[in-house]
């Protein structure tokens, strides 16, 4: 990973580690705008005053969001990956997106309008892993140290919560991202099947953790942020409406 840093770093500039960035925005402002809505609207409809959905339940529902918000954001995570994915490659195979909306209108163009859900399938299996991993999980976790320890519902609490979230996401993402990256990235139409075996061929089974430290280094503050800023969101709106 620090190979990597300093790889961008020495070539391309320090700017270039926030390559992708608007991509990176629109990505978050389909996909998360969709699992976390559709999320939270469900678990509305199944909580009642003297009953809590079962973790069970939350898996269910947190499967459902994180599918529809990976179908929703997979144009912008396409473009994420391969707006962070021009540095590794040599100058004359660099696509060179201005931006993320350029990027969008150049693909449906040269590619045509089927490529921005190019790698749909393992993105939005990654989705559902990832929403289970991140909002079920989180719920889980919270729900228990409220239960079994002596944490109140505070920033401890939510803090906590959030970072065993993020460690069970980025693990159980991490295979996902591996075949969804190297689908997305390439120029070539491989099915899901054969290239899995080509890597496992090729690189034997630790494939499915490459990566994992960069990306808990992302998916875990992403985590910890996102659920801190949640929880007191809801709670001013709470106050707000008087609830």
């Amino acid at each position: 990973m620090l190979q990597m840093f300093s790889h961008v770093v020495r070539n391309d500039g320090i700017m270039a580690l926030y390559r992708g960035i608007s991509a990176a925005q629109l990505r978050q402002g389909t996909y998360s705008m969709t699992r976390f809505g559709v999320y939270e609207t469900l678990k509305d409809r199944m909580t009642t005053p003297n009953k809590k959905p079962s973790f069970l339940t939350l898996v269910g529902m947190a499967s459902i969001s994180g599918f529809l918000g990976g179908f929703a954001g997979n144009p912008g995570d396409i473009l994420n990956v391969r707006m962070q994915n021009d540095a590794a490659l040599p100058h004359e195979q660099r696509r060179n997106y201005k931006h993320a909306i350029d990027g969008v209108f150049r693909m449906a163009r040269e590619e045509g309008v089927r490529s921005l859900w190019k790698g749909v399938w393992p993105n939005s299996s990654r989705a559902v892993l990832m929403t289970v991993g991140q909002l079920a999980t989180y719920d889980g976790f919270k729900q228990t140290l409220l239960e079994y320890t002596p944490l109140k519902d505070g920033l401890s609490t939510h803090f906590t919560a959030s970072f065993l979230a993020g460690f069970v996401a980025t693990t159980i993402c991490s295979p996902v991202d591996v075949i969804k990256t190297r689908v997305m990235s390439s120029n070539e139409h491989h099915g899901i099947l054969k290239l899995v075996t080509d890597i496992t061929r090729q690189e034997g089974i630790r494939w499915m953790f490459k990566g994992w430290v960069p990306s808990f280094i992302r998916v875990g503050p992403h985590t910890i942020l996102t659920f801190l800023f949640l929880e007191q969101h809801k709670k001013w709106y709470r106050q707000f409406k008087d609830m």
